[in-house]
C-alpha cells in the first residue's frame, strides 16, 4: 500500500505545528546519504507498532504522536536502522535514523 493509500500526510512539505501538537520529524540516510522509498516504523515506550509511513525521495519521514519515548525503525533494501526519540511536550522533534 502506498502512503498516499493509507492516509499518510505527504512527506518533504512544508509543516505547520499546532500549540498542543507533538510532531516527530527526521531523515532516513545511509552514509549521509538520503533513502527515499524506506518504511519507517514509530514503535512506542513499550516496543509495540503505532505507525508506519514511506519515507520520501529525500528520507524525510514525520508522525503525529502523543508525548513520550518513541522508537523509530526503518527497514530498507539496503539496511536497516533505528533511533530512540524524547516527545517531551508539543512541537517538532527532530529524529535522524541511518541504515545500514
Amino acid at each position: 500500500m502506498s502512503a498516499a493509500g493509507c492516509g499518510a500526510p505527504q512527506q518533504g512539505v512544508e509543516l505547520s505545528v499546532g500549540a498542543n501538537e507533538v510532531v516527530l520529524s527526521g531523515r532516513v540516510s545511509a552514509e549521509g546519504a538520503p533513502v527515499g522509498g524506506a518504511y519507517v516504523r514509530l514503535l512506542d515506550s513499550s516496543g509495540e507498532f503505532t505507525a508506519e509511513v514511506v519515507s520520501s525521495e529525500q528520507g524525510e519521514f514525520r508522525f503525529y504522536a502523543a508525548p513520550g519515548d518513541w522508537t523509530v525503525r526503518a527497514l530498507h533494501r539496503s539496511g536497516n536502522g533505528e533511533a530512540a526519540v524524547t516527545a517531551g511536550g508539543p512541537g517538532v522533534h527532530a529524529v535522524e535514523v541511518a541504515v545500514a
